[in-house]
C-alpha cells in the first residue's frame, strides 16, 4: 500500500456541518470513504492554519487516492489536497536512479 497525506479545508457550509455533527463523526466519514477506496486511515487530526484537517492514509495506488479525492471534493463542502508520502528507503532507491535533465537556458 502507498501512503498519502490528505489536507482538508472546509467551506463555510462544511464548517457548519462539522459544528452540528462533531469531529468524531467527520473522522468516521473519512474512515468510511477511505475504506471504500480500498484503504485505511492511519491518523486523523484537526489543525489550525491553512488546513482544517490532516489525514494520513494507506491506499492501494494513485488511482484509489484519486477516486477518494474526487468523491470527497464532489461533496462541495470540503476541498482536499493529496500528497504522496515516501519512506527513506524509497528515496534511497530514487537517488540511485540516473535521470538526465537540462534546465532552461543551460
Amino acid at each position: 500500500m502507498a501512503k498519502y497525506m490528505i489536507q482538508a479545508t472546509y467551506t463555510a457550509e462544511g464548517t457548519k456541518g462539522l459544528l452540528a455533527e462533531g469531529g468524531t463523526k467527520r473522522r468516521e466519514a473519512a474512515v468510511k470513504a477511505i475504506k471504500a477506496a480500498g484503504g485505511k486511515v492511519e491518523a486523523f487530526y484537526f489543525s489550525f492554519g491553512k488546513s482544517d484537517a490532516i489525514v494520513i492514509v494507506d491506499l492501494p495506488d494513485n488511482a484509489s487516492a484519486a477516486a477518494a479525492s474526487l468523491s470527497i471534493n464532489t461533496s462541495g463542502v470540503v476541498t482536499t489536497s493529496t500528497t504522496v508520502l515516501m519512506t527513506p528507503a524509497e528515496i534511497d532507491e530514487a537517488a540511485k536512479k540516473s535521470v538526465t535533465y537540462r534546465g532552461p537556458g543551460q
